[in-house]
């Protein structure tokens, strides 16, 4: 018997009720929601006391159990002890669990503890008046994404009790390593990190002393040698990396990157980093993971199912835990967990000041969740809760798998269904494409638009024939001209058939390209923390011989189809650097080893040796001679360069409002892409911007031509209704990094543009 439809009808004042630790006054409420135990009690321990006092709760006609305790309480640690039938057990069992809205715990989790997150101890100095970096409109954002350990762990700027930490991004940590190149990037136009989980996990030690070090000399090793990955796995149980996919606690910051673990230094500490971010001109974007738990049923670890048994989860029709999300799917179309994801949502956002939610696997909610999340969030103002709910931006991962896929039990949260929602998903479309093949296929040599294919064949068989890669790269032409117009459902431009089609018309494996209805809700991205990073699926798509200076060059072409799209701006922490993780293709517990980053710029990580057998394994013969070749590892001078050629690209993207135009009437009226049909040079995309029409919106520009030349060759683009024309290379490459962009010229009198090989060329004219 399934119950959870039966517990939303008889419980549903549930929904609106206060769980959790709530203040009257300064007296601490304790609730929880508990519609199926025979009986709760609170068993509470005050700080410095050894042992717990027993309290009854009292249920309501809701099914949730309460009890109002003394001031002295603030502090105390606490536990559930509920008496409940488990269905998998047959019999009534008593539970000792922690409190599923828990805003503070004890070390390693194991009790709850009760905090006023009012309270000014908690506060740091000017946390109350934190200025917001500004962001008129989501398609302004440029989001870089980081790992809060991966960040500093290594970091010898930083104080050694606070690498791999939140203190690492605190204001007296400015001038580290991390942090000026941080500044360095927001300085060019970055303007939001977004930090993989750092709500309460399940796989690491909070305390460093308990955290397990790989026993050997890893640099010893040589490039492409074995020893590194099985040394690391000998301790990725036990060590202090994980990404942290597996939620614990939704709404705690993680202890492990505290300084202490127990308590409430977590919470200050976790501000503290929120204040350095902004203060260094970054919002803060928070990846959340309410679609599954670490543990179900009676493990240890598991909270929700041992207070309610068969509600929280989503199970098949026969009763089995549905675990397509790799562990214990949760169900949030039953109320109490879609209540149980809006109100975390709404504290990290009020109590923390976080800037926006970045949703992992968010095909797995509803629309209707994730509805819910925008309209609690939009009721937050600066007068009554200190933070402007409505600027906080929304996305996640759209993708449609698992036991909901093509919404078998409900509308999802999924690519296509998303479009008037303003909430973003990641578009595969444009990756896809500019990488090549896709990230699970069993060749990663598929070359893509920025990776060679046709004009700079790799030899690979998996690539085709001659004629079936100029098919596929113009295929690619279409969706990426496509997603650097915000991925548009509606946007019409010339295929590579010369018809007139719109996005939507584009194919993606056997989806339409553009599924969005504003730019907002497209994020494009060349790569991320899953997959390999750029430059790693670089070296294995570009030929061999292809030269540093080239695979530079290259990289810049893949950031540039993102930063100077018109959606949401997307880049993985270090892809400016050159990162590489000695290509690993997930690398979530691969220890700090193969995820270090070296913010100095002096030292590359590939060649760290072959990455986890796990994941890997099969394609280390194709990894041998790629890591043990000497001339695919970057020099600080090339590492130099790539971030140079970033930081460039940023500035072109806020260098004109024309990059971001924000709703789809301006980019239907001012992009445009003037060649197409089945003689466009493959390799080649012109992409024209223009503000003659209608209101003024660049005072300065009146045209922009971008043409993006990802080919090993020096290309002429003509674009006949330009002639007469006269453009310039704009003034940020004529100014920056790049000498061979320098020499990219136009012709007035043709209206043509020639540009060298594997270069982005901007042009303007007032």
């Amino acid at each position: 018997m399934q119950i959870p439809g039966v517990l939303d009808d008889i419980d549903a004042g549930a929904y609106d009720e206060e769980l959790g630790v709530t203040w009257q006054g300064r007296s601490p409420q304790l609730a929880v929601w508990a519609p199926t135990a025979k009986d709760v009690d609170l068993l509470v321990r005050p700080a410095g006391a050894s042992a717990d006092r027993r309290v009854n709760m009292v249920r309501d006609d809701d099914g949730i159990w309460s009890v109002t305790g003394p001031r002295r309480w603030n502090g105390a640690s606490y536990l559930f002890e509920v008496d409940v039938y488990v269905p998998s057990e047959g019999q009534v069992v008593t539970n000792l669990v922690t409190d599923p809205y828990a805003v503070a715990l004890t070390t390693d989790s194991a009790r709850s503890v009760i905090v006023d997150l009012d309270d000014p101890g908690l506060r740091p100095a000017g946390w109350d008046s934190l200025a917001k970096p500004e962001l008129a409109q989501p398609e302004d954002s440029t989001i870089y994404e980081l790992h809060v350990r991966d960040f500093s762990i290594g970091d010898e700027t930083v104080p050694a009790d606070q690498r791999g930490g939140y203190l690492a991004f605190a204001e007296e940590n400015a001038g580290s390593d991390g942090m000026r190149h941080l500044q360095r990037l927001a300085d060019a136009g970055l303007n939001t990190v977004h930090l993989l989980p750092v709500f309460d996990i399940a796989t690491i030690p909070e305390r460093r002393a308990d955290q397990a070090e790989p026993p050997c000399d890893l640099p010893s090793y040589p490039p492409a040698s074995e020893e590194q990955q099985a040394c690391v796995a000998q301790v990725a149980a036990t060590d202090g990396f994980n990404w942290g996919y597996d939620p614990w606690h939704y709404t705690t910051p993680e202890g492990s990157y505290a300084t202490d673990p127990n308590g409430p230094a977590r919470t200050r500490q976790f501000r503290q980093m929120v204040a350095g971010l902004n203060g260094t001109g970054l919002r803060v974007v928070m990846d959340v993971v309410y679609n599954h738990t670490t543990a179900a049923g009676q493990d240890p670890k598991s909270v929700l199912d041992r207070i309610v048994p068969g509600y929280y989860h989503r199970l098949s029709l026969n009763g089995a835990l549905e675990t397509s999300t790799c562990c214990a799917n949760t169900a949030s179309e039953h109320r109490m967990m879609e209540k149980l994801m809006v109100d975390s949502v709404v504290t990290w956002a009020r109590d923390y000041k976080v800037d926006g939610f970045r949703f992992d696997l968010m095909g797995h909610h509803s629309l209707a969740n994730m509805l819910a999340v925008r309209a609690a969030l939009d009721k937050l103002t600066l007068e009554d809760d200190g933070v402007d709910g409505e600027r906080i931006y929304l996305y996640g991962e759209g993708w449609n798998f698992g036991e909901v896929a093509d919404d078998a039990r409900f509308v999802q949260a999924t690519q296509l269904n998303l479009a008037g929602s303003g909430i973003g998903s990641f578009s595969d479309r444009l990756r896809d494409a500019v990488r090549g093949g896709g990230p699970f296929d069993e060749d990663p040599r598929i070359q893509g638009f920025g990776s060679g294919l046709l004009t700079d064949p790799n030899g690979a068989p998996a690539n085709g024939t001659s004629d079936e890669q100029a098919q596929r790269l113009l295929l690619y032409h279409d969706q990426i001209k496509v997603g650097l117009a915000g991925n548009l459902r509606t946007y019409e431009l010339v295929d590579r058939t010369g018809a007139t089609v719109t996005g939507f018309d584009v194919p993606y494996n056997g989806q339409p390209a553009g599924y969005a209805a504003d730019p907002s809700e497209t994020v494009t991205y060349v790569d991320a923390h899953d997959n390999e990073a750029l430059f790693d699926a670089l070296a294995f798509k570009l030929p061999q011989p292809t030269t540093m200076s080239d695979r530079v060059r290259m990289n810049t072409v893949a950031l540039s189809t993102t930063a100077l799209s018109q959606g949401v701006s997307f880049w993985h922490a270090g892809t400016d650097l050159l990162r590489s993780k000695s290509l690993d293709r997930n690398s979530y517990d691969s220890g700090d080893w193969f995820n270090r980053i070296d913010w100095s710029g002096t030292e590359s990580t590939w060649g760290s040796g072959l990455p986890p057998r796990q994941d890997n394994e099969a394609k280390w013969n194709l990894m041998r001679p790629l890591l043990a070749d000497p001339s695919l590892e970057p020099t600080a001078g090339d590492m130099g360069a790539a971030t140079d050629a970033a930081a460039d690209l940023l500035r072109l993207r806020f260098s004109s409002p024309l990059f971001r135009l924000g709703s789809a009437e301006l980019i239907h009226d001012r992009v445009d892409f003037p060649i197409g049909g089945p003689d466009q040079e493959p390799g080649v995309i012109t992409m024209t911007l223009d503000d003659t029409g209608g209101d003024d919106l660049d005072p300065q520009w009146e045209g922009i031509v971008v043409v993006f030349n990802a080919t090993p060759d020096e290309h002429t683009q003509t674009v006949a209704e330009l002639a007469g024309t006269d453009y310039v290379l704009h003034p940020v490459q004529v100014a920056g990094a790049d000498d061979v962009v320098r020499t990219a010229s136009s012709d007035a009198s043709s209206g043509s543009f020639t540009v060298p090989a594997r270069t982005v060329a901007v042009f303007v004219t007032e």
